[in-house]
């Protein structure tokens, strides 16, 4: 069977995205968020970077046992939707400057937590950021340390 060779130049990118998209111990993304997951695991954790396309990251997250966050009422900020779960998300503050950060902890199927943050320099960015750790998607599968 004759394969048309001049396509695979244009296919090769979209595999290399796919597959950055789809760091298997990270949460499912939406393809529309335009973010690919940069992965590492540790022992009995996973640490994981939603990267824009200049590399830069939108926001990043933990899955573990326990969180290192605890979160204070008085912080509170906005409430999301994440995979089906309320959640709210907590101001912080990044010493020494004008960074808008927000954290926030989510209870998961297999008994882990996600602890997410944000940072941002400007309150679009922000809410594009929170916009899009809404489109994560924790399946048990997904979540496997194996």
């Amino acid at each position: 069977m004759n394969k048309p060779v001049w396509l695979l130049p244009l296919l090769l990118p979209l595999v290399g995205t796919a597959a950055a998209q789809d760091s298997g111990a990270c949460p499912y993304l939406a393809a529309d968020t335009g973010l690919t997951w940069e992965h590492r695991g540790t022992g009995d954790s996973d640490f994981c970077r939603a990267l824009r396309e200049d590399g830069s990251e939108a926001f990043g997250l933990t899955i573990a046992k326990d969180a290192p966050f605890k979160p204070k009422g008085g912080n509170r900020a906005e409430r999301v939707n994440i995979d089906g779960r309320e959640v709210t998300w907590y101001r912080t503050e990044i010493a020494g400057t004008q960074i808008q950060a927000r954290e926030t902890v989510v209870q998961l199927p297999d008994g882990r937590v996600a602890y997410i943050w944000v940072q941002a320099k400007t309150p679009d960015q922000l809410s594009q950021a929170l916009q899009q750790t809404q489109s994560m998607k924790f399946g048990a599968t997904r979540l496997s340390s194996n």
